[in-house]
């Protein structure tokens, strides 16, 4: 199984950004799956995530600015993030979850700076 995130980049603050995961290797839409971040010097955090039946969850710092989605036909996750802060900057991971298993993308930079 093999994911690979994209869309990470330099953004100002309040603009937007789309990260896209590719997943390869497993049926797509059976899995869990979302995103995590992590900040130089912070522990690695769930920023949203989304069930194989469509269920989703944010952290508090993500709701009402980003939008997780899925596209089974594409076996793609992606995270819409709006309205972004300088906090907002981080490493961002993707992830599935399958049964016992866990895989990981590789995590693309996202940088809010003017």
């Amino acid at each position: 199984v093999q994911l690979q995130a994209s869309g990470g980049g330099l953004v100002q603050p309040g603009g937007s950004l789309r990260l896209s995961c590719t997943v390869s290797g497993i049926i797509s839409g059976i899995y869990t799956a979302g995103w995590y971040r992590q900040a130089p010097g912070k522990e690695r955090e769930l920023v949203a995530g989304i069930t194989s039946g469509g269920s989703i969850n944010y952290s508090d710092s993500a709701k009402g600015r980003f939008t997780i989605s899925r596209d089974n036909a594409k076996n793609t996750v992606f995270l819409q993030m709006n309205v972004l802060k300088p906090e907002d900057t981080a490493v961002y991971y993707c992830y599935i979850h399958y049964l016992a298993f866990e895989y990981w993308g590789q995590g693309t930079q996202v940088t809010v700076s003017s």
